[in-house]
């Protein structure tokens, strides 16, 4: 079967679409400003747990050297995902004393990439190792 210049410039259209189309939807999912070669260990206290799309963060409250309270912003995955795997709402409750291993922002401002958490019971959530 052969097929005609018209359908191919039509599927070329179709296919650049696509691609054009689809990319700012995959760049949006990128990692590239957590330092995922360092794993950082934060221990404090959960301030907000933001179930909402198209990402969830965990808010902690963390002491910096001098006593100060600084708050970090942890990103994980959507709401959608995350419920399927049992995560909820309430599974960070504001007020709760925790331990969370994450990613942290190259350019070192307070905020990295969720890995998982530790509760003072010695629940855990996430990757724990």
């Amino acid at each position: 079967m052969k097929v005609s210049s018209r359908s191919r410039k039509v599927f070329m259209i179709i296919a650049l679409g696509i691609i054009f189309v689809g990319s700012p939807a995959y760049s949006h999912h990128s990692t590239a400003m957590f330092n995922q070669e360092q794993v950082l260990a934060l221990s404090g206290t959960i301030k907000e747990f933001q179930f909402t799309n198209p990402h969830t963060w965990v808010q902690v409250l963390v002491k910096d050297e001098r006593g100060q309270e600084v708050e970090w912003s942890l990103e994980w995955g959507s709401p959608n995902t995350l419920g399927r795997q049992g995560i909820r709402p309430s599974t960070f409750p504001a007020g709760a004393d925790v331990t969370i291993r994450t990613y942290p922002m190259k350019d070192g401002s307070p905020g990295g990439l969720f890995i998982g958490a530790r509760f003072a019971d010695g629940k855990t959530i996430g990757r724990w190792e």
